[in-house]
């Protein structure tokens, strides 16, 4: 379990949503939280399966916490929750969202995977890029969540620590070489009118996974919170009749 020494966030706790032998582990992004995650999961848990959405470290407390957290720490959240799944569930299918979907991708290339899902996973940052190197400022300012419902709202930090910024380019580095050890069925979802990842890293990296069944859908309506904008129920929909495919052992029709 992860322990923090600021209280969490009231909406951003974990999630574990009990059900049959199927289990659907979700990762949230970098500053995001469950919260991001909820209403996918609640859907999942409503077809049966077994839901857990993890709180990745130092998210969902402090930008001040998280500044003291590394990309191991990340790893190591989801990682946890993926063996109290395993402990209860046969199968065990991976989604993950932005910096979740790199996360998804470093753990399916490690422990058997049943399917990978992501949603605009992050393989470029470009507007992170510029601090790779710099020293200053410690804090930076965060602009509001990229999302294209109006409506739709998103906890996350107004601020992220440079140092943070930092690990999650490492994470992304030393991830992209693992794609090529990722070798169940794969779904890919991407905001071609992503303002924060661009769409062509998942293209990239659906050419990078040797997976022998994998698919891409875009999300004409969405933009890079894919999970809580307007085509969330479209993931929901294809998700599920992905995971219901491939634990049929039958290949999904499209």
């Amino acid at each position: 379990m992860t322990i923090d020494s600021h209280p969490v966030i009231p909406g951003a706790e974990s999630l574990f949503y009990p059900g049959n032998e199927i289990g659907v582990l979700i990762s949230h992004g970098f500053n995001g939280t469950p919260q991001s995650m909820r209403y996918i999961a609640a859907q999942f848990s409503k077809a049966g399966y077994t839901v857990s959405v993890p709180r990745l470290k130092g998210h969902g407390t402090s930008h001040r916490e998280m500044e003291a957290c590394s990309y191991k720490d990340w790893i190591d959240s989801l990682e946890a929750a993926y063996h109290q799944l395993s402990h209860c569930c046969s199968s065990i299918f991976i989604m993950g969202q932005s910096m979740g979907g790199t996360l998804a991708i470093d753990l399916a290339s490690r422990k058997k995977a049943d399917g990978v899902i992501t949603l605009n996973a992050a393989f470029e940052v470009p507007d992170y890029e510029r601090y790779k190197d710099a020293a200053t400022p410690r804090f930076i300012e965060e602009g509001e969540p990229d999302i294209n419902d109006e409506d739709a709202s998103e906890i996350t930090y107004k601020k992220v620590p440079l140092q943070s910024i930092k690990e999650l380019l490492a994470l992304i580095e030393a991830t992209k070489e693992k794609a090529s050890s990722v070798h169940c069925p794969i779904l890919f979802f991407q905001s071609p009118e992503d303002h924060v990842v661009p769409a062509k890293c998942t293209e990239e990296l659906y050419h990078s996974v040797p997976a022998r069944y994998k698919r891409i859908y875009a999300l004409l309506n969405s933009y890079h919170v894919a999970s809580l904008d307007y085509d969330k129920d479209f993931i929901i929909s294809k998700s599920l009749q992905f995971i219901s495919g491939f634990t049929a052992a039958q290949n999904p029709s499209d």
